[in-house]
């Protein structure tokens, strides 16, 4: 249990603490030296700013978007190459399962990203099903 004079004493410590910090401060200016404190830099980049993605971010992100506009299941990334406006990538879906699952039906999609990962466009390229064998 605290009291009063217990109270006094505590808040008057913290503000000797402030009190001094400040002096330290001033006195690190007023010399040129350097404060211990870390401070914040005004400009500095944030981890939240854009950098470019890498591959398998790109390429997770992509598949992932395209869930979100399908609702099919990806099976994997089958293609991915560098364009001059970001990537364009090729992914394996699951349109139809069925049992056994060598008849599944699948789907191959071209889908463009941009340079930071975002979805700009697919399209189905080809469907067919997965115990099938044929050529490209």
């Amino acid at each position: 249990m605290t009291t009063n004079r217990t109270r006094k004493a505590i808040s008057g410590d913290a503000d000797k603490a402030t009190k001094t910090g400040a002096v330290k401060k001033s006195a690190a200016k007023k010399t040129g030296e350097r404060s211990s404190t870390p401070r914040k830099r005004a400009n500095a980049p944030t981890a939240a700013a854009d950098p470019k993605a890498t591959v398998t971010r790109v390429a997770a992100e992509a598949a992932r978007q395209l869930l979100e506009l399908t609702g099919k299941e990806s099976e994997g990334v089958t293609a991915l190459e560098r364009t001059d406006e970001g990537w364009k990538i090729q992914v394996e879906v699951v349109e139809v399962r069925r049992i056994p699952d060598t008849t599944d039906m699948l789907a191959l999609y071209d889908l463009d990203v941009d340079e930071h990962g975002e979805l700009e466009g697919y399209r189905r390229v080809r469907r067919y099903t997965r115990g099938a064998s044929g050529g490209e």
